[in-house]
C-alpha cells in the first residue's frame, strides 16, 4: 500500500460552494509482506475534533484607500502655501491658500459648486456643510439642506475661531469636500506659482490602510466580499482584516502569453497595519471552516488501490473520507469509522 496525499486542486466541499484542498506527494509505505520496498518507521498522532479552515494564499502590497485630486477654484491668484506631502489634512484645517485666501477641508461626498449663504436653494451641499459645523462644535441648528439664518451665525462662528471675517457666508473656492481626511502624497504646484481656476494643486489619499492584491480568475469563486484574512508584513505580527471589494474587471497576462487572467482585491485592515506607508505584505484568505469535525495529521492518510483513502488505526486499515486541509496546523477533516481519542499512524519524523 502507498502512503500518498492527493495532488493540489480544487475539490467541492457538502457544505459550501466550492473550496480548495491540497495534499502532496509524501513517502512511500511499507510494501505487503514479502516485498522489498523501503519501510518507513512511523509513530501515532490522536484523532482530535476541531476546527478546519482552508485558506487561499496571495501576495499583495500595503498601500492606502482611495486617490483625490484637489483643485483651486478660487480666482487666479499666487499658492500663497500648501500642505506638505505627508501631512494628514482634518477637517477644518489648511488644504492650501491662494493671494491669501484659505482653502479648507470639509468632510461629503457632494462637490463644492457654489457659494454658500442665506437665501441659496436648498442642496445636499448645504446639508454636508450644516453637518460638519456641528462636528467642529458650531451649532447650525437642524440639519437639514435648507441654509438658515442659524446656519448663517454658525459659519460666522467658525470663521471668527479660525481668524478670518465674519461673513456668514462661503464663497466658492473657500471650502473642499472630501469623504475624510486627507493624506497628501504629492503637491502639484509649489507656492509662489500662479494658480487658474481648475488648476490641480494636492493630490492624497484617504488615510485608511489597505492591501492592494489580486486572485487568478480560477481563484475567484473561492473569495467573496466579508472573507476574514490574516495579512503578514514585513516585521509586523499577523494583522486580522476582511475582503472589502473584489474588482469586476480581469487583467489580462503579460504580452507573452504567460499566466492567467486576475482580479484586483482590496483588504481593509481591523488596525494600523505598519509605520511604513507602503510595504509587501503575504495574504491568507479564508474561505472556508469547518467546526466540530474530525480531524487527522494530513500525513496519516493512505491512498487505497483504486482510489479513495484508509487511516491505519491499532493495525487495522479504515476508511475515511478527507474535507477541508488547514495548512496551518497540517491536520485534514475527515469522516469515517473513527472517534477522538483513537491513535492513527503516521511517518515517525
Amino acid at each position: 500500500m502507498t502512503r500518498a496525499i492527493p495532488v493540489v486542486g480544487m475539490v467541492a466541499a457538502a457544505t459550501v460552494v466550492a473550496v480548495a484542498a491540497a495534499w502532496f506527494l509524501l513517502a512511500d509505505r511499507p510494501r505487503a509482506e514479502g516485498s522489498t520496498g523501503p519501510a518507513v518507521t512511523t509513530t501515532t498522532a490522536p484523532v482530535t475534533r476541531g476546527v478546519a479552515t482552508q485558506r487561499v494564499e496571495i501576495s499583495g502590497s500595503l498601500g492606502f484607500e482611495g486617490t483625490f485630486t484637489v483643485a483651486n477654484q478660487l480666482p487666479a491668484g499666487i499658492l500663497v502655501r500648501a500642505a506638505a506631502p505627508g501631512k494628514v489634512v482634518s477637517r477644518g484645517q489648511l488644504l492650501f491658500a491662494v493671494s491669501g485666501i484659505s482653502v479648507r477641508l470639509l468632510y461629503g461626498r457632494e462637490p463644492a459648486y457654489r457659494e454658500l449663504q442665506l437665501g441659496v436653494p436648498d442642496g445636499p451641499d448645504v446639508r454636508e456643510l450644516e453637518s460638519n459645523l456641528r462636528s467642529l462644535g458650531f451649532d447650525p441648528g437642524t440639519v437639514d439642506d435648507h441654509f438658515s439664518a442659524a446656519t448663517g451665525w454658525a459659519v460666522c462662528a467658525w470663521q471668527t475661531h479660525i481668524r478670518e471675517s465674519c461673513t456668514g457666508a462661503i464663497p466658492l473656492g473657500e471650502i473642499a469636500f472630501l469623504p475624510g481626511p486627507m493624506r497628501v502624497t504629492e503637491a502639484a504646484m509649489r507656492p509662489g506659482g500662479t494658480v487658474q481656476p481648475g488648476t490641480d494643486v494636492l493630490h492624497g489619499t484617504s488615510t485608511r490602510q489597505v492591501v492592494h492584491a489580486s486572485v487568478t480568475v480560477d481563484q475567484r469563486y473561492l473569495v467573496k466580499v466579508g472573507d476574514r484574512v490574516q495579512v503578514t508584513l514585513p516585521g509586523s505580527d499577523a494583522i486580522t482584516g476582511r475582503v472589502l471589494r473584489l474588482g469586476k474587471v480581469a487583467v489580462a497576462p503579460p504580452a507573452d502569453g504567460s499566466g492567467i487572467p486576475t482580479i484586483a482585491v482590496t483588504i481593509a485592515l481591523g488596525r494600523r497595519a505598519s509605520a511604513f506607508d507602503h510595504a509587501p505584505a503575504q495574504v491568507a484568505i479564508t474561505v472556508a471552516t469547518r467546526r466540530g469535525v474530525l480531524l487527522v495529521p494530513v500525513t496519516a492518510l493512505l491512498a487505497k488501490p483504486g482510489g479513495g483513502y484508509q487511516v491505519r488505526v491499532a493495525g487495522r486499515l479504515v476508511d475515511v473520507t478527507p474535507g477541508l486541509y488547514d495548512d496551518a496546523t497540517g491536520a485534514v477533516e475527515v469522516s469515517g469509522a473513527l472517534r477522538p481519542g483513537q491513535l492513527v499512524e503516521v511517518p515517525n519524523g
